[in-house]
């Protein structure tokens, strides 16, 4: 993650509002919580035994959670296609317990499992990068992260992001693996969500607003 990135991601991770941010998401401020706190622990979560290497109907609705949808025709090739078979093959390449922060850069990079499983999905009917990504980290919470239009629209519209953010992860003794960690904790958050959707979400809640009012580009759109 280039300089630029990395202030902007250390800057929100750092700011007064993520430890509030983190609990408005999770309704621990007496709010409603956001459908997206659902997505790691509906139907107990895509990574659990029995269900960690293929797609199943939970994973598709949990993906809704976080205002992704995925068209009937793609639903079905995922569940009883030969795309979910094939997708079934990559996962099983992929440790669940593969954490970002710990795995080699040759894991997220081109030929590997998971950037595999990402192409494959996209190949689905209906699925762009965004929802790809999200299934992905349905499955694998602590290997791929949720990325959307608002939070690339935030980090500038950087050209990659798992790279970088593994990078970023490792750097400096995992520095920010810790930080991210902290605000969990901090947040009062259940330590089943990850540390890469803590990122996640204090990014996310960090621009949507300002996003949703400018209508910066890509608001809106699913898939690119």
């Amino acid at each position: 993650m280039d300089a630029g990135l990395r202030d902007i991601v250390r800057g929100r991770l750092g700011s007064e509002s993520a430890v509030g941010d983190l609990r408005r998401y999770f309704g621990l401020e007496g709010g409603a919580a956001y459908t997206g706190a659902r997505f790691e622990h509906l139907g107990g979560g895509g990574d659990r035994d029995g269900v960690a290497d293929v797609v199943t109907a939970e994973d598709l609705v949990a993906v809704q959670m976080l205002s992704v949808t995925v068209s009937a025709k793609g639903a079905l090739e995922l569940l009883e296609g030969e795309p979910g078979r094939r997708l079934s093959g990559l996962l099983r390449r992929i440790p669940v317990d593969a954490d970002m922060a710990d795995v080699d850069a040759a894991e997220l990079d081109t030929g590997s499992a998971a950037v595999l499983a990402w192409k494959l999905l996209r190949t689905v009917d209906g699925i762009g990068w965004v929802t790809a990504g999200k299934l992905l980290a349905r499955k694998r919470p602590r290997l791929v992260p949720v990325y959307d239009n608002v939070v690339k629209c935030l980090l500038g519209r950087p050209s990659a992001f798992w790279l970088p953010l593994h990078t970023a992860l490792r750097a400096d003794d995992h520095a920010l693996r810790h930080t991210l960690l902290d605000l969990r904790k901090r947040a009062g958050i259940p330590e089943t969500v990850s540390a890469l959707r803590v990122c996640d979400i204090v990014l996310w809640m960090a621009h949507e607003q300002d996003h949703k009012a400018r209508r910066c580009a890509g608001h809106g759109t699913i898939s690119v």
